[in-house]
């Protein structure tokens, strides 16, 4: 059944029909009793010389209703683009946003920052520019973190093409809240640490006892750490965790955080070149905006 020419008039009418409900071709495939290659073949076959539901001045006007608002989800941008009269399917819809290059991501959270600590940003970001994976691989990054009872939800989505991770479009803000289970925690290349929050401060006393600088850091720039990205495994591994009181959780905080191995640390070092670097295009990018 791998060839289009195999399929009967009866598989080829259900896929044809279920195509236009907007159904995935695993599922067409399922209900039309052939491969996932025949199906979509079919559809492609079809699409190549069929003229296409929607004009490019409408496709334009899609394209501008997304890059207006990035976190309107697919059944807003369809009833918006259809309310200016375009007369097409929801699939359509999201046909022709995936074609504009778009995907539909979970945003990252940027800290609430000013003109002054963007700019201390940036220039500090343009000072370790040139710094080498080794010069990196000899810092040890420590942070502390939240942990809750119960988590929510992984946080709105929004439409971003390759490389927008960190555009301003394709942010939303945070604001740091009264934290309840603090965990803190240190990693470098080669090794990681966690303990209770409340021994933070007796670690600094002892790094400033032995000597040990400590790295100046801009404010409300938490997501250039890659120790961020390991409290984002930790919570992502803890997602179905039901801890019922606080011991629990610590408990599965830390359980959690020893699975997680050495080579994880050192890849997310190795990303701190490519981290700066997203910074200063962020940057240039913001600025082309105004």
């Amino acid at each position: 059944m791998g060839k289009t020419a195999d399929l009967t008039v009866v598989q080829k009418t259900i896929i044809d029909t279920l195509h236009k409900e907007g159904k995935t071709h695993t599922f067409i495939a399922k209900e039309a009793g052939c491969s996932q290659s025949a199906a979509s073949k079919h559809v492609y076959r079809k699409l190549s010389g069929r003229k296409r539901s929607t004009t490019n001045r409408e496709n334009c006007s899609l394209e501008r209703l997304v890059k207006q608002n990035r976190f309107k989800n697919l059944g807003e941008l369809h009833k918006e683009w259809t309310e200016a009269g375009v007369k097409t399917s929801r699939a359509t819809t999201h046909r022709r946003v995936k074609e504009f290059g778009y995907s539909c991501r979970i945003s990252l959270v940027k800290p609430l920052l000013n003109h002054r600590r963007r700019q201390r940003r940036l220039t500090w970001a343009k000072e370790k520019k040139k710094w080498t994976v080794a010069q990196w691989s000899k810092v040890h990054f420590s942070d502390e973190s939240k942990f809750c009872i119960s988590f929510g939800n992984q946080g709105p989505r929004v439409w971003r093409k390759g490389g927008e991770a960190h555009s301003p479009s394709c942010l939303k803000s945070s604001v740091k809240f009264p934290q309840s289970v603090m965990i803190w925690v240190a990693m470098s290349s080669a090794a990681q640490d966690l303990a209770p929050a409340h021994t933070a401060k007796r670690t600094k006393s002892w790094l400033n006892d032995n000597g040990v600088g400590v790295f100046d850091w801009p404010a409300n720039s938490p997501d250039m750490k890659p120790i961020e990205n390991l409290w984002g495994i930790v919570k992502r591994k803890m997602r179905n965790k039901i801890p019922k009181n606080a011991d629990e959780l610590k408990a599965t905080v830390k359980e959690t955080w020893a699975s997680i191995p050495p080579q994880q640390c050192h890849r997310l070092i190795t990303s701190m070149p490519r981290q700066i670097e997203a910074v200063i295009k962020a940057n240039q990018y913001s600025n082309l905006l105004r």
